[in-house]
């Protein structure tokens, strides 16, 4: 691509993001729906002006990580860790009820081949953590006890994604599934969230002291975009998705995280807050890259919509993936009926990891164009569908409250 079309490019998808999602923010829908919407109008499933490109694909991913690590700066440890066990809960119910419901529509009765249905239950596990997060955000609900385990759901969701996408990618070019390269692929992510927070602390710790000293202004931004970005290419190298790095970066850095037992390693409020000031202008300006490139990612010209097949599978499909997702909510204990539908609900995006899966199944030879196509729906609707049902469901609890 030439620089001159790139910059275009660029000047389109910022500039539709923005007017787009000011549109969404005045019918009172959540912003993301605006620039998810300005991906498909000017993407191939409308006018056709803009295809993902690596340079915007490499944009989009800076975003994602950059929110993610927003995400993990605002992040309230203490409730993150105490609801460690119902977020597993989601997680794994959210995982496995998709599966189960994905693998027997397809296998038993559509009869596709168990490759086939694998990755189809195999891609109704997938959430997208991108979707949910900025709903919440829009909604100034990310700090909630609920918005706690759902992100700790989100997370382990993407970690299970990973090892599963592992294993069926070994299985549709070998025949065989490897346990060793999947437990490895485990391993190592674990690895990686024990010791990145303690490296990242005492990065920023060496950032603050620099910080300090220096006269050149500017430094804040560009030692912790660096310090985000060698996180996330350390979470790609050990085999976990790249923008839990950036999570786990934002975690080190935030105010409630510390070590009981290393009282130098701690720093000041004023510290964490003057990051967050000088990194909120670089997060607005990247991430509504990302959720225009996945409207871009969609060709929805592509589908035969005239196709009774595609309805009957799409159908099935997107009725499973709700009803696994929204179950998942139900299964936590002690939660009121209210807090158990919105997780569940913001856990039905499938978003940028359901398409990662899709393609997958797709380059692999697994999927025909008629069950892509249905994939593509599905993972369409539930993405648009989950940030105007959060934000029904909150104005509703807040009106019964009144």
């Amino acid at each position: 691509m030439e620089a001159h079309t790139f910059l275009i490019h660029l000047v389109l998808i910022l500039f539709l993001a923005r007017v787009v999602g000011e549109i969404a923010a005045y019918f009172k829908a959540p912003s993301v729906i605006g620039e998810l919407v300005a991906g498909i109008l000017i993407g191939p499933s409308v006018f056709g002006l803009i295809e993902i490109s690596p340079p915007i694909h490499l944009l989009a991913q800076i975003g994602i990580i950059l929110l993610l690590f927003e995400v993990g700066i605002e992040t309230n440890i203490g409730r993150l860790t105490s609801s460690g066990v119902k977020a597993f809960g989601v997680a794994i119910g959210g995982v496995v009820l998709p599966f189960i419901f994905g693998f027997c529509i397809s296998y038993f009765i559509f009869s596709f081949s168990l490759l086939a249905s694998l990755f189809i239950g195999s891609t109704l596990t997938a959430t997208s953590i991108g979707i949910t997060l900025r709903v919440l955000r829009d909604l100034k609900k990310q700090k909630s006890h609920e918005a706690q385990i759902i992100i700790g759901a989100a997370v382990l969701d993407d970690i299970i994604g990973i090892i599963l996408l592992a294993m069926l990618y070994d299985f549709s070019q070998s025949g065989n599934v490897d346990l060793w390269n999947a437990g490895k692929v485990l391993v190592f992510i674990i690895l990686f969230f024990l010791i990145s927070p303690i490296a990242a602390k005492c990065v920023s710790l060496t950032i603050k002291k620099w910080d300090e000293k220096s006269d050149i202004p500017g430094l804040l931004p560009t030692t912790i975009v660096s310090l985000i970005l060698l996180f996330a290419w350390i979470a790609h190298q050990l085999g976990a998705p790249e923008l839990l790095g950036g999570f786990a970066a934002g975690l080190a850095i935030s105010r409630q995280f510390f070590f009981p037992f290393a009282p130098f390693l701690s720093e000041t409020p004023e510290f964490t807050h003057r990051v967050e000031e000088k990194m909120k202008p670089i997060v607005h300006l990247f991430t509504p890259i990302f959720f225009v490139s996945i409207g871009l990612s969609l060709n929805l010209k592509a589908i035969e919509w005239s196709s009774l097949s595609i309805w009957m599978i799409t159908g099935s499909l997107f009725i499973s993936a709700i009803i696994g997702k929204l179950a998942s909510g139900f299964l936590l204990k002690k939660e009121t009926f209210s807090t158990k539908l919105i997780i569940g609900t913001a856990m039905i995006p499938r978003g940028e990891v359901g398409l990662i899966f899709a393609n997958i199944g797709l380059t692999a030879g697994v999927f025909k164009d008629d069950i892509y196509a249905s994939i593509i729906l599905v993972i369409t609707f539930t993405t648009l569908l989950a940030p105007f049902a959060l934000r029904y469901i909150y104005s509703f609890n807040e009106a019964k409250k009144s």
